[in-house]
């Protein structure tokens, strides 16, 4: 790439993880769950759910949000351990530079395949790889951004791990995905969307082949899903992108039943706190 290519990619990055703001480290405050029969058993922890809730929820209705001032740390930003309160992805410039380092390696030794993320969010990580393609006049591969649109799931056993399903911070409906493609200029034919469960968009995805399968689903059952229907179609010399990998115990758990079911011998390496791998080895 020239170095206008560079300096382009570069900033997009500090754009997507919003770290050129401060501000962006303030945390947005949320509701909480619904009381209920356990928490009676706690009536100054029941009251003091309520009441946050009452607050956040009436505050809400009026289209105002509460946040908590937080100083901006820019290892944890670099590192994706903060959830930006703007900004398009919370992955963190390293796992970026994973994906570009991915996508340049295909690219160069001519991997067939398109490139997806399951679990997108604000749509920050796929915006950046049709960026990438962008950037290295690529025409002849899509990037397909695959969530429900809707927040996560709730989790279908303890094997899952934990319940985020109600966190409003989470769910990104897919107009403002689209949207948010669309400001970097970057929404044309050569982004699909795949909206719903991964249970139910995945089995009959009209994906041939993937050069980069990048997997965010965090729960064992969306990682799993997955990688089941997935994997197979990722062309040798392709990587898998795990993005939680190390932080979120159900999601490793599923990586290690996956390859451990189907004798996988992947040589798997880290990032910040994901994980990758070589289809075919590096």
């Amino acid at each position: 790439m020239s170095s206008t290519c560079d300096a382009y990619i570069e900033l997009l990055k500090d754009c997507l993880t919003a770290s050129l703001y401060d501000e962006s480290a303030w945390r947005v405050i949320e509701g909480g769950r619904t009381p209920d029969e356990k928490s009676l058993k706690h009536p100054l922890r029941f009251l003091t759910g309520f009441i946050r809730q009452r607050v956040v929820g009436l505050c809400r209705s009026q289209s105002v949000l509460l946040v908590r001032e937080r100083p901006f740390n820019a290892s944890d930003r670099d590192e994706g351990r903060d959830w930006p309160c703007f900004g398009y992805t919370m992955v963190g410039r390293q796992r970026l530079d994973n994906v570009q380092a991915c996508i340049e390696d295909v690219l160069l030794n001519k991997v067939p395949g398109d490139l997806i993320e399951t679990g997108a969010w604000r749509g920050g990580t796929t915006i950046f790889m049709r960026a990438v393609l962008k950037a290295h006049g690529v025409t002849d591969r899509t990037v397909w951004v695959a969530d429900s649109f809707e927040g996560l799931p709730v989790p279908a056993s303890d094997t899952d791990g934990d319940d985020l399903s109600a966190i409003k911070y989470l769910k990104v409906p897919i107009e403002k995905v689209r949207e948010n493609f669309a400001k970097f200029d970057l929404l044309d034919d050569q982004v699909k969307f795949l909206k719903g469960y991964f249970c139910d968009t995945l089995p009959n995805a009209p994906i041939e082949r993937l050069a980069i399968l990048r997997l965010d689903g965090d729960l064992y059952s969306s990682t799993i899903d997955s990688l089941r229907n997935l994997y197979h179609r990722v062309s040798p010399g392709g990587y898998v992108i795990v993005d939680d990998y190390h932080s979120w115990d159900s999601c490793r758990k599923a990586v290690t039943d996956f390859l451990g079911e189907n004798k996988i011998d992947a040589e798997i390496r880290t990032v910040a706190d994901g994980a990758y791998w070589k289809v075919g080895g590096f």
